[in-house]
């Protein structure tokens, strides 16, 4: 999820900027077609505040406070990261100045950063009163996480080809602007569909509305959109950011995990066999019993778990002594194949041309070098409208990447 326009950054880290849309918004009236939200007023408003500036240092790690989760269960051995710590003894340059990495903590908003080297944590940090036990939302990241799963229904046979057209498994999707589209298309951002990803709360369109209603009063599934959503360009022709193409992904990993949830579904094939320490969890959209895990923008880890992550996707697919996503699935994921700036894969952002990321909401990152066998994870709570964080950290990661510890 992004609130606003898309812009780039140094080595194409991309922020969403929302021209003061971000920020709290008063209620809307009720929609007297919808049924009443059940979600207590006090919470309904909590959620609207939930990315302001003033609270989202708290906010993006305590989201279990606020929504109905579903748990992703770990279970068995703990996939034991080495550690060789290190002072982060490099400096990066942003706009004619030298910065050391203890500068950048506070320049741009980090809750927590973790740095990976060949394997091993060479540095972890926490900040704001969060520790290794805390889960933060990952907020867009978790659309790298819906790619991940994917590529293991593709792996398993119950999803047959990405050029499938998706009205194959979901033919709730037909006669809407979904119709025609494969799910290639879909996951590259490229369905046509006629959704812009605006949060304008003050004039709210198709994204805004679908956010309050399934989001904020619980009153909707986020995913329904897609059964009336209209076209604007046909399947494959225009990329166009849209949390509702990776929601409709989400809904066809439940369709064919055989009954099943998309959160049952990662754990037996992603945080199990990796090895995570801690429980993930989903926030969920619609009323509790009906909604489905907020795929698109909704999964909370621990800062660890997210490297694992990283780590997997560095490793073609290996973690833990298993092979979760095919080796050929990462490759073919994580390879540009348009998009803003230098491109967007499937579900993961291209910075260039030996590294890929997952990237969320106001600062969050799993980043991957591919030459330096580096990881990133930087957690965070950008202010709504900030630029100059996410190029900073552009600028950072490319220091990382570039350091060798000594």
């Amino acid at each position: 999820m992004r609130f606003g326009r898309v812009r780039h950054g140094a080595l194409g880290a991309i922020v969403a900027l929302a021209p003061g849309l971000a920020l709290a918004y008063p209620a809307p009236a009720p929609d007297p077609s919808l049924p009443r939200s059940t979600v207590p007023l006090e919470v309904q408003d909590l959620r609207r505040k939930m990315n302001d500036a003033d609270v989202n240092a708290l906010t993006f790690r305590d989201m279990d406070q606020l929504f109905t989760t579903r748990t992703v269960g770990r279970s068995g051995p703990v996939w034991a990261l080495p550690r060789a710590d290190h002072p982060l003894d490099f400096t990066y340059a942003f706009k004619g100045q030298q910065y050391t990495p203890e500068q950048f903590l506070d320049r741009t908003y980090t809750n927590a950063l973790l740095v990976m080297k060949d394997g091993r944590i060479v540095s972890e940090i926490y900040r704001n009163n969060t520790n290794d036990q805390t889960r933060f939302i990952g907020w867009s990241m978790t659309k790298s996480i819906t790619s991940i799963l994917i590529g293991c229904a593709l792996q398993e046979g119950r999803v047959k080809s990405l050029d499938d057209q998706i009205t194959q498994y979901l033919p709730e999707l037909k006669g809407g602007g979904y119709d025609g589209a494969t799910i290639r298309q879909i996951m590259q951002m490229r369905s046509g569909v006629d959704y812009e990803e605006r949060y304008d709360f003050a004039h709210p369109g198709a994204a805004a509305s679908n956010h309050e209603h399934s989001l904020v009063e619980n009153v909707t599934r986020f995913a329904d959109m897609a059964r009336t959503v209209k076209r604007a360009h046909p399947p494959g022709q225009v990329w166009q950011y849209k949390t509702l193409d990776t929601a409709v992904l989400g809904w066809l990993l439940e369709r064919v995990s055989g009954g099943s949830t998309i959160a049952a579904y990662a754990a037996q094939r992603l945080w199990e066999p990796l090895g995570a320490e801690r429980d993930g969890f989903f926030i969920m959209d619609g009323p509790p019993g009906v909604g489905r895990e907020f795929n698109g923008a909704g999964f909370n880890a621990t800062l660890r778990d997210f490297a694992r992550i990283g780590q997997m996707m560095l490793q073609d697919g290996q973690a833990n002594g298993h092979q979760i996503a095919p080796a050929e699935w990462v490759r073919e994921s994580t390879r540009a194949t348009g998009g803003p700036g230098p491109g967007y894969g499937l579900q993961w952002w291209i910075p260039n041309d030996h590294a890929f990321q997952a990237l969320g909401l106001q600062g969050q990152y799993i980043f991957v070098d591919r030459p330096t066998r580096t990881v990133v994870v930087k957690l965070s709570y950008f202010p709504p409208e900030e630029q100059a964080a996410s190029d900073e950290t552009a600028a950072f990661m490319a220091a990382a990447a570039a350091w060798t510890p000594r």
